[in-house]
């Protein structure tokens, strides 16, 4: 029975995910509709809470100041709404829970900024991104195939 619930989780998982941690400052894409549109709303801010990381149920939750008012949002990693993951900045922490940066406005909010590569942590391998396509005859091949039966 499990092994049944385990396939249905390993489908609804997505691939291509990128490693948000605590203490990350992120870009979230999530996709908004509203009647019959369709359109991407960006929340950017900063990671105080993972949780279940490697499971298909993985969810981060953001925290922003906006107009003067904290703001937290949880996002499933890996919903169908949720575009793309952006990491923009990483910081030092100890903790998985940044409770109290709840409480902390201003200077105090700040946190350590750790050196990383960009590039490294919001690129997907291409692997990753789409399944191998099967390979199919190319015009080339059709020729190396004609010339070495004339022969």
């Amino acid at each position: 029975m499990s092994s049944v619930i385990e396939v249905i989780n390993k489908a609804q998982q997505k691939t291509n995910v990128v490693d948000a941690r605590s203490g990350d400052t992120v870009r979230v894409h999530q996709r908004i509709r509203e009647g019959n549109k369709e359109r991407i709303q960006v929340f950017s801010g900063l990671v105080i809470q993972t949780r279940r990381q490697s499971g298909h149920l993985s969810r981060i939750t953001v925290r922003r100041i906006a107009s003067g008012i904290g703001v937290e949002k949880s996002f499933l990693v890996h919903s169908p709404l949720v575009v793309k993951i952006e990491v923009t900045k990483r910081s030092k922490v100890r903790r998985n829970y940044l409770s109290y940066m709840r409480a902390r406005t201003g200077k105090a909010a700040r946190l350590s900024g750790v050196e990383f590569d960009r590039e490294a942590v919001n690129t997907i391998p291409e692997d990753a991104r789409t399944e191998p396509e099967k390979s199919t005859p190319t015009a080339e091949s059709d020729e190396a195939k004609t010339s070495s039966d004339a022969s």
